[in-house]
């Protein structure tokens, strides 16, 4: 039961972080012009690999 509640509130976060990805993608290509880095792709991968372990289980 609480393997299955840890899957889907992860799966939740990854859902998440893909939205705010999306929304923030005029940020950071702002932020990419002006030579700052903006490595919110780092979030989404550990996301993702915590979510495949989840899965995987």
């Amino acid at each position: 039961m609480i393997h299955r509640f840890r899957s889907l509130l992860l799966f939740a976060l990854y859902q998440l972080c893909l939205l705010t990805g999306i929304l923030l993608m005029p940020v950071a290509m702002v932020a990419s012009r002006v030579g700052l880095p903006f490595p919110f792709h780092r979030v989404v991968a550990r996301v993702s690999a915590a979510y495949d372990r989840t899965r995987g289980q």
